[in-house]
């Protein structure tokens, strides 16, 4: 390979690097955009948080609150963060991996 070769594939890979991270940029202001909600107890709690893993909000129905049972319901409220938190890092995974298809990334870097 002569030098010229290596300068263009050089260029084609920093331009190549470019894109991916204006792809990256996008993809974050995009999920931070989308809503995902996590519920438990069949919807006595719901949380809300973006794509982004921040969360919105916290709903709480009355009949899942009995002072006399805090536990519970704090049990409710960490399983509905950890349902949208499951939810919001499926979407991500899915987004990153639909952007870095096709080029040879060592596994787990997304």
């Amino acid at each position: 390979m002569n030098q010229d070769d290596m300068a263009r594939k050089m260029r084609d890979a920093q331009s190549s690097l470019m894109k991916m991270q204006q792809d990256m940029n996008k993809m974050q202001e995009e999920l931070s955009a989308v809503m995902i909600e996590g519920t438990a107890g069949g919807g006595a709690v719901t949380v809300i948080c973006n794509g982004n893993g921040e969360f919105r909000s916290v709903k709480i129905k009355k009949e899942a609150v009995d002072p006399s049972d805090i536990e519970t319901l704090e049990d409710l409220v960490l399983a509905a963060v950890k349902d949208a938190t499951t939810k919001s890092q499926k979407m991500l995974q899915q987004r990153a991996n639909a952007l870095t298809a096709g080029l040879n990334l060592p596994p787990g870097l997304f």
